[in-house]
Protein backbone atom coordinates (compact mmCIF):
# COMPACT_ATOMS: atom_id res chain seq x y z
CA UNK A 1 0.00 0.00 0.00
CA UNK A 2 1.72 3.33 -0.77
CA UNK A 3 1.04 6.49 1.43
CA UNK A 4 -2.48 7.37 -0.68
CA UNK A 5 -5.03 5.29 1.63
CA UNK A 6 -6.82 3.23 -0.07
CA UNK A 7 -9.60 2.39 2.40
CA UNK A 8 -10.61 5.68 2.52
CA UNK A 9 -13.67 4.62 4.72
CA UNK A 10 -11.69 4.20 7.58
CA UNK A 11 -9.65 7.05 9.54
CA UNK A 12 -7.58 6.53 12.12
CA UNK A 13 -6.57 8.19 15.58
CA UNK A 14 -3.87 6.92 17.12
CA UNK A 15 -3.64 7.82 21.57
CA UNK A 16 -0.42 7.81 23.19
CA UNK A 17 -0.46 8.54 26.93
CA UNK A 18 2.39 9.97 28.23
CA UNK A 19 4.45 11.43 31.26
CA UNK A 20 8.02 12.67 31.34
CA UNK A 21 9.20 10.60 28.59
CA UNK A 22 10.45 13.32 26.15
CA UNK A 23 12.88 11.34 24.70
CA UNK A 24 10.82 8.12 24.28
CA UNK A 25 8.10 10.11 22.59
CA UNK A 26 9.99 11.93 20.24
CA UNK A 27 10.87 8.29 18.77
CA UNK A 28 7.01 7.05 18.63
CA UNK A 29 6.01 10.20 17.30
CA UNK A 30 9.01 10.33 14.51
CA UNK A 31 8.01 6.37 13.92
CA UNK A 32 4.39 7.34 13.40
CA UNK A 33 5.37 9.96 10.85
CA UNK A 34 7.02 7.52 8.17
CA UNK A 35 4.06 5.30 8.43
CA UNK A 36 2.91 3.71 5.27
CA UNK A 37 -0.44 5.08 5.82
CA UNK A 38 -0.52 7.83 7.84
CA UNK A 39 -2.61 8.22 10.51
CA UNK A 40 -5.25 11.09 10.38
CA UNK A 41 -4.58 12.75 13.77
CA UNK A 42 -2.27 11.75 16.88
CA UNK A 43 -3.57 12.40 20.61
CA UNK A 44 -1.10 12.63 22.81
CA UNK A 45 -2.35 13.02 26.49
CA UNK A 46 -0.48 14.78 28.55
CA UNK A 47 -0.45 15.23 32.74
CA UNK A 48 -1.76 18.48 33.17
CA UNK A 49 1.89 18.97 35.64
CA UNK A 50 4.33 17.66 32.96
CA UNK A 51 4.84 21.16 31.40
CA UNK A 52 8.28 19.42 29.41
CA UNK A 53 6.18 17.65 27.83
CA UNK A 54 3.74 20.39 27.06
CA UNK A 55 6.02 22.31 26.08
CA UNK A 56 7.81 19.77 23.35
CA UNK A 57 4.72 19.08 21.48
CA UNK A 58 3.76 22.45 21.01
CA UNK A 59 7.18 22.87 19.73
CA UNK A 60 6.65 19.56 16.79
CA UNK A 61 5.72 19.94 13.59
CA UNK A 62 4.94 16.25 12.29
CA UNK A 63 4.74 16.17 7.99
CA UNK A 64 2.40 13.35 8.06
CA UNK A 65 -0.54 14.21 10.77
CA UNK A 66 -1.98 16.59 12.68
CA UNK A 67 -1.29 16.56 16.46
CA UNK A 68 -3.87 16.72 19.26
CA UNK A 69 -2.86 17.77 22.72
CA UNK A 70 -5.39 16.48 25.78
CA UNK A 71 -4.64 17.19 29.38
CA UNK A 72 -5.29 15.25 32.04
CA UNK A 73 -5.43 15.67 35.77
CA UNK A 74 -5.85 12.32 37.10
CA UNK A 75 -2.93 10.06 37.89
CA UNK A 76 -2.76 6.70 35.81
CA UNK A 77 -2.75 5.20 32.51
CA UNK A 78 -6.66 4.57 32.73
CA UNK A 79 -7.81 8.00 33.19
CA UNK A 80 -5.10 8.73 30.74
CA UNK A 81 -6.51 6.49 27.98
CA UNK A 82 -9.86 7.16 28.99
CA UNK A 83 -9.17 11.23 27.89
CA UNK A 84 -7.63 10.12 24.38
CA UNK A 85 -10.42 7.68 23.39
CA UNK A 86 -13.22 10.26 24.23
CA UNK A 87 -11.32 13.22 22.07
CA UNK A 88 -10.38 11.17 19.34
CA UNK A 89 -12.24 11.24 15.90
CA UNK A 90 -11.16 8.15 13.83
CA UNK A 91 -13.43 5.12 12.79
CA UNK A 92 -10.09 3.09 14.16
CA UNK A 93 -8.76 4.23 17.31
CA UNK A 94 -4.81 2.94 17.92
CA UNK A 95 -3.30 3.40 20.98
CA UNK A 96 0.50 2.94 21.87
CA UNK A 97 2.72 3.67 24.50
CA UNK A 98 5.23 6.42 24.22
CA UNK A 99 8.20 4.69 24.62
CA UNK A 100 7.28 2.09 21.49
CA UNK A 101 7.89 2.95 18.26
CA UNK A 102 5.81 1.40 15.80
CA UNK A 103 7.23 -0.54 12.48
CA UNK A 104 6.44 1.33 9.69
CA UNK A 105 3.65 -0.76 7.98
CA UNK A 106 1.54 -0.85 11.89
CA UNK A 107 -1.20 1.09 10.78
CA UNK A 108 -1.60 -0.35 7.45
CA UNK A 109 -1.58 -4.15 8.30
CA UNK A 110 -3.91 -3.60 11.20
CA UNK A 111 -6.38 -1.82 8.71
CA UNK A 112 -5.96 -4.90 6.48
CA UNK A 113 -7.92 -6.79 9.14
CA UNK A 114 -10.06 -4.27 9.48
CA UNK A 115 -11.50 -4.16 5.91
CA UNK A 116 -11.35 -7.65 5.73
CA UNK A 117 -13.51 -8.62 8.31
CA UNK A 118 -16.37 -6.61 9.47
CA UNK A 119 -16.40 -8.48 13.07
CA UNK A 120 -13.23 -7.67 13.99
CA UNK A 121 -13.89 -5.53 16.67
CA UNK A 122 -10.15 -5.24 17.72
CA UNK A 123 -6.41 -6.16 16.70
CA UNK A 124 -3.03 -6.09 18.02
CA UNK A 125 0.37 -7.33 17.35
CA UNK A 126 3.85 -8.06 18.59
CA UNK A 127 6.03 -5.53 20.80
CA UNK A 128 9.38 -6.53 20.14
CA UNK A 129 11.54 -5.64 23.72
CA UNK A 130 14.17 -4.01 24.02
CA UNK A 131 16.63 -4.15 27.46
CA UNK A 132 18.58 -1.60 26.91
CA UNK A 133 20.35 -2.70 23.62
CA UNK A 134 19.50 -6.15 24.39
CA UNK A 135 16.21 -7.56 22.25
CA UNK A 136 14.29 -10.00 24.59
CA UNK A 137 14.34 -13.43 22.26
CA UNK A 138 11.52 -16.15 22.47
CA UNK A 139 9.22 -17.56 20.41
CA UNK A 140 5.51 -19.37 21.31
CA UNK A 141 2.51 -20.02 19.31
CA UNK A 142 -0.07 -19.39 22.36
CA UNK A 143 -0.76 -15.74 22.82
CA UNK A 144 -3.23 -13.67 24.47
CA UNK A 145 -5.48 -16.79 25.15
CA UNK A 146 -8.02 -16.83 28.57
CA UNK A 147 -8.00 -20.21 29.57
CA UNK A 148 -11.49 -22.01 30.92
CA UNK A 149 -10.44 -21.71 34.56
CA UNK A 150 -9.20 -18.35 34.42
CA UNK A 151 -5.28 -18.39 33.49
CA UNK A 152 -4.35 -15.67 31.06
CA UNK A 153 -1.13 -16.63 28.71
CA UNK A 154 0.25 -13.48 27.54
CA UNK A 155 3.03 -13.59 25.20
CA UNK A 156 2.52 -10.91 22.79
CA UNK A 157 6.26 -10.10 23.06
CA UNK A 158 7.54 -13.58 21.39
CA UNK A 159 4.09 -14.55 19.54
CA UNK A 160 5.00 -15.89 16.32
CA UNK A 161 3.01 -17.81 13.68
CA UNK A 162 -0.33 -16.87 11.42
CA UNK A 163 -2.74 -14.03 12.81
CA UNK A 164 -5.20 -15.55 14.96
CA UNK A 165 -8.33 -14.95 17.16
CA UNK A 166 -7.11 -14.29 20.76
CA UNK A 167 -9.11 -13.12 23.91
CA UNK A 168 -6.31 -10.23 24.85
CA UNK A 169 -4.23 -7.62 23.39
CA UNK A 170 -1.63 -5.54 24.90
CA UNK A 171 -1.95 -2.07 25.32
CA UNK A 172 1.70 -0.71 23.68
CA UNK A 173 -0.13 -2.56 20.50
CA UNK A 174 -3.51 -2.36 19.83
CA UNK A 175 -6.37 -0.86 17.97
CA UNK A 176 -10.13 -1.24 17.53
CA UNK A 177 -12.96 -0.02 15.72
CA UNK A 178 -15.33 2.51 16.64
CA UNK A 179 -18.36 0.78 16.84
CA UNK A 180 -17.22 -2.12 18.91
CA UNK A 181 -16.01 0.42 21.71
CA UNK A 182 -18.50 3.54 21.14
CA UNK A 183 -20.23 2.47 24.26
CA UNK A 184 -17.20 1.14 26.00
CA UNK A 185 -14.51 3.09 28.71
CA UNK A 186 -11.32 1.64 30.48
CA UNK A 187 -12.17 0.56 33.88
CA UNK A 188 -11.69 3.20 36.50
CA UNK A 189 -11.48 0.41 39.35
CA UNK A 190 -7.96 -0.36 38.22
CA UNK A 191 -5.32 0.15 40.58
CA UNK A 192 -2.33 2.12 40.61
CA UNK A 193 -0.54 5.67 39.98
CA UNK A 194 0.92 5.12 36.60
CA UNK A 195 0.95 1.77 34.58
CA UNK A 196 -2.06 0.07 36.20
CA UNK A 197 -1.15 -3.50 34.98
CA UNK A 198 -3.62 -5.24 33.16
CA UNK A 199 -5.98 -2.86 32.28
CA UNK A 200 -6.32 -4.01 28.85
CA UNK A 201 -7.25 -7.58 29.85
CA UNK A 202 -10.28 -5.76 31.18
CA UNK A 203 -11.09 -4.22 28.34
CA UNK A 204 -10.43 -6.86 25.56
CA UNK A 205 -12.64 -9.48 27.30
CA UNK A 206 -15.32 -6.91 27.24
CA UNK A 207 -15.53 -6.95 23.76
CA UNK A 208 -15.27 -10.63 23.58
CA UNK A 209 -18.03 -10.62 25.76
CA UNK A 210 -20.16 -9.08 22.85
CA UNK A 211 -18.83 -11.01 20.54
CA UNK A 212 -16.39 -9.13 18.45
CA UNK A 213 -13.42 -10.60 17.06
CA UNK A 214 -9.36 -9.66 18.87
CA UNK A 215 -6.98 -10.40 15.71
CA UNK A 216 -3.35 -11.02 16.90
CA UNK A 217 -0.46 -10.49 14.15
CA UNK A 218 2.94 -10.99 14.69
CA UNK A 219 3.95 -9.04 11.81
CA UNK A 220 2.22 -6.01 13.22
CA UNK A 221 5.19 -4.92 14.99
CA UNK A 222 6.22 -2.28 17.44
CA UNK A 223 9.51 -1.87 18.74
CA UNK A 224 8.73 -1.35 22.73
CA UNK A 225 12.01 -0.16 24.63
CA UNK A 226 10.18 0.04 28.08
CA UNK A 227 11.22 3.70 29.69
CA UNK A 228 11.31 4.95 33.09
CA UNK A 229 8.06 4.37 35.09
CA UNK A 230 7.60 7.13 37.48
CA UNK A 231 4.66 4.77 40.32
CA UNK A 232 5.08 2.15 42.69
CA UNK A 233 5.28 -0.32 39.71
CA UNK A 234 9.26 -0.38 38.65
CA UNK A 235 9.24 -3.52 36.44
CA UNK A 236 11.74 -5.80 37.16
CA UNK A 237 12.08 -4.76 40.83
CA UNK A 238 9.61 -6.60 43.53
CA UNK A 239 7.34 -3.55 45.51
CA UNK A 240 4.33 -5.05 47.41
CA UNK A 241 1.90 -2.69 46.51
CA UNK A 242 2.13 -2.97 42.56
CA UNK A 243 1.83 -6.85 43.05
CA UNK A 244 -1.08 -6.65 44.79
CA UNK A 245 -2.36 -3.60 42.63
CA UNK A 246 -1.65 -6.34 39.56
CA UNK A 247 -3.30 -9.24 41.01
CA UNK A 248 -6.24 -7.01 42.05
CA UNK A 249 -6.66 -5.57 38.46
CA UNK A 250 -6.17 -9.14 36.42
CA UNK A 251 -8.80 -10.36 39.65
CA UNK A 252 -11.39 -8.05 38.41
CA UNK A 253 -10.98 -8.34 34.51
CA UNK A 254 -11.23 -12.38 35.30
CA UNK A 255 -14.13 -12.58 37.01
CA UNK A 256 -16.15 -9.83 34.96
CA UNK A 257 -15.83 -12.59 32.05
CA UNK A 258 -16.58 -16.18 33.61
CA UNK A 259 -19.53 -17.22 34.02
CA UNK A 260 -20.88 -18.44 37.60
CA UNK A 261 -19.28 -21.77 37.80
CA UNK A 262 -16.06 -21.09 36.73
CA UNK A 263 -15.34 -18.47 38.78
CA UNK A 264 -15.26 -20.43 41.96
CA UNK A 265 -12.31 -22.66 39.76
CA UNK A 266 -10.48 -19.71 39.09
CA UNK A 267 -10.44 -18.06 42.75
CA UNK A 268 -9.55 -21.75 43.37
CA UNK A 269 -6.29 -22.15 41.31
CA UNK A 270 -5.75 -18.36 42.00
CA UNK A 271 -4.99 -19.42 45.52
CA UNK A 272 -3.93 -22.33 45.42
CA UNK A 273 -1.80 -22.60 42.04
CA UNK A 274 -1.29 -19.37 40.14
CA UNK A 275 0.98 -18.16 38.01
CA UNK A 276 5.00 -16.92 38.23
CA UNK A 277 3.80 -13.01 38.38
CA UNK A 278 0.42 -13.84 40.14
CA UNK A 279 1.61 -16.50 42.88
CA UNK A 280 -0.23 -19.41 44.49
CA UNK A 281 0.83 -21.60 46.98
CA UNK A 282 1.95 -24.05 44.73
CA UNK A 283 4.25 -21.41 43.13
CA UNK A 284 5.13 -20.30 46.35
CA UNK A 285 6.42 -23.98 46.89
CA UNK A 286 8.60 -23.76 43.32
CA UNK A 287 10.73 -20.70 43.89
CA UNK A 288 10.84 -21.27 47.87
CA UNK A 289 14.59 -22.74 47.61
CA UNK A 290 15.53 -20.56 45.01
CA UNK A 291 14.70 -16.77 47.42
CA UNK A 292 12.22 -18.01 50.46
CA UNK A 293 12.17 -14.24 51.28
CA UNK A 294 11.23 -12.76 47.72
CA UNK A 295 8.34 -16.03 47.41
CA UNK A 296 7.12 -14.98 50.32
CA UNK A 297 6.57 -11.92 49.99
CA UNK A 298 5.44 -12.21 46.10
CA UNK A 299 2.72 -15.03 47.40
CA UNK A 300 1.72 -12.91 50.50
CA UNK A 301 1.42 -9.68 47.94
CA UNK A 302 -0.63 -11.85 45.26
CA UNK A 303 -2.89 -13.41 48.02
CA UNK A 304 -3.89 -9.74 49.03
CA UNK A 305 -4.65 -8.68 45.68
CA UNK A 306 -7.05 -11.65 44.44
CA UNK A 307 -8.57 -11.35 47.81
CA UNK A 308 -9.07 -7.17 47.64
CA UNK A 309 -9.95 -8.20 43.73
CA UNK A 310 -12.45 -10.21 44.48
CA UNK A 311 -13.98 -7.84 47.52
CA UNK A 312 -13.81 -4.84 44.70
CA UNK A 313 -15.51 -6.98 41.99
CA UNK A 314 -17.87 -8.40 44.83
CA UNK A 315 -19.22 -4.66 46.38
CA UNK A 316 -19.17 -2.95 42.51
CA UNK A 317 -22.08 -6.25 42.00
CA UNK A 318 -23.88 -5.01 44.75
CA UNK A 319 -23.81 -1.51 43.62
CA UNK A 320 -25.25 -2.41 40.55
CA UNK A 321 -28.42 -4.52 41.50
CA UNK A 322 -29.36 -1.75 44.03
CA UNK A 323 -29.20 0.72 41.74
CA UNK A 324 -31.21 -1.67 38.93
CA UNK A 325 -33.99 -2.00 41.84
CA UNK A 326 -33.96 1.15 43.05
CA UNK A 327 -34.97 2.38 39.29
Amino acid sequence: MSTERTMDHLTISVVIPTYYRIQDLRKCLAALDVQSCHPDEVIVVVRDEDRETWDFIQAFTPLTFPVKMVGVTVPGVVAAMNCGLEAAVGSIVAFTDDDAAPHRDWLERGLEHFQADPLVGGVGGRDWVYHGSDLEDGSEQTVGKLQWWGRVIGNHHIGRGEAREVDVLKGVNMSFRRTAIQNLRFDSRMRGSGAQVHFEIMFSLSLRRQNWKLIYDPNIGVDHFRGQRFDEDQRDQFNDLAQINAVHNETIAILEYLSPIQRPCFLLWGFLIGTRDSMGLAQWMRLFPQDASLAGKRCWASWRGRWQGYQTWKNSREINRMEYFSR
